[in-house]
C-alpha cells in the first residue's frame, strides 16, 4: 500500500519526505487556507519535494471550469498534477474530459460503491472514499473502501483506491489489510505511526547500557 500525506504544510511535508516513506500527497483548499499562503505558491513548494502524485482541488461547480482549473494546475507539473475533482454530475464529465486529455484525476468526496463505479467507468485514476467522515456519522467507514477495493478489482478497472479522511493509525492498518492501493494520512497520525512505548523503553534501554560501558582512556 502506497503512503500519501494529507497536507498542505511544506515543513510537514518536507520532513515526511525526508523519512524515505512518502509516495504522494492530497490537498484541499482547507488545508491550504491554514497555511495562510496563496495557493499556487503553496502547491508549486509541494510540487518541488513530492516525489509522486500531488492532488489540486478543483473548485469550480461545473465541469468547464473544473476541466480548466485542471489544464492550468497541470502545466506545472503534467507528470505530477492530479486534479482533484468532487463526485457529482459536472465532476464525471470533468473527469471524463481531463483523462481523456491525459490529466491524472482524483475523484472525491466519495460515500458510496455507486459514486465509486461511476468514477472508475468515467475514467478516474484515484478514487477517495472518506473512511472518517463516514465513522462520524456512525457508519463504517473501512467497509466502503473494502467494498470499493472489491469492485475496482472484479472488473479489473484502472482506478486506484486512496483511503481518505484517515484519523488514527489502526485505519492505516485496516487500509492495507482489505487491500487499499492507498492510504493518504495526516502528519500527526504518520508521526504517531512511527510510535510504540516498548521501542521508546527500548531506546532509552540501550542507550542507558551504553553510557555504563567503560570509554577508552
Amino acid at each position: 500500500m502506497k503512503i500519501f500525506i494529507d497536507s498542505a504544510n511544506i515543513d510537514e511535508i518536507r520532513e515526511v519526505a525526508g523519512w524515505g516513506i512518502l509516495d504522494g500527497c492530497t490537498t484541499n483548499p482547507s488545508l491550504v487556507s491554514k497555511t495562510g499562503r496563496p495557493f499556487r505558491d503553496c502547491i508549486a513548494d509541494i510540487l518541488g519535494i513530492v516525489d509522486g502524485p500531488v492532488s489540486v482541488e478543483a473548485v469550480s461547480t461545473d465541469a468547464p471550469g473544473m476541466v480548466k482549473e485542471g489544464e492550468d494546475w497541470a502545466r506545472l507539473d503534467p507528470d505530477k498534477v492530479t486534479v482533484k475533482v468532487p463526485m457529482c454530475i459536472e465532476g464525471l464529465k470533468a473527469i471524463k474530459s481531463l483523462s481523456g486529455k491525459g490529466i491524472k484525476t482524483n475523484c472525491t468526496l466519495v460515500f458510496s460503491q455507486t459514486q465509486a463505479l461511476l468514477a472508475a467507468r468515467a475514467g478516474a485514476t484515484f478514487i477517495s472514499p472518506f473512511v472518517g467522515r463516514l465513522d462520524d456519522i456512525s457508519h463504517q467507514g473501512m467497509d466502503l473502501v473494502s467494498d470499493i477495493v472489491d469492485l475496482i478489482e472484479s472488473y479489473d478497472m484502472e482506478a486506484e483506491v486512496i483511503a481518505a479522511s484517515i484519523r488514527h493509525p489502526l485505519h492505516v492498518v485496516e487500509s492495507a489489510r482489505i487491500g487499499a492501493h492507498i492510504a493518504t494520512i495526516p502528519y500527526k497520525v504518520l508521526v504517531q505511526m512511527t510510535r510504540h512505548p516498548l521501542t521508546d523503553i527500548g531506546i532509552e534501554r540501550f542507550q542507558a547500557d551504553y553510557n555504563k560501558i567503560p570509554k577508552p582512556r
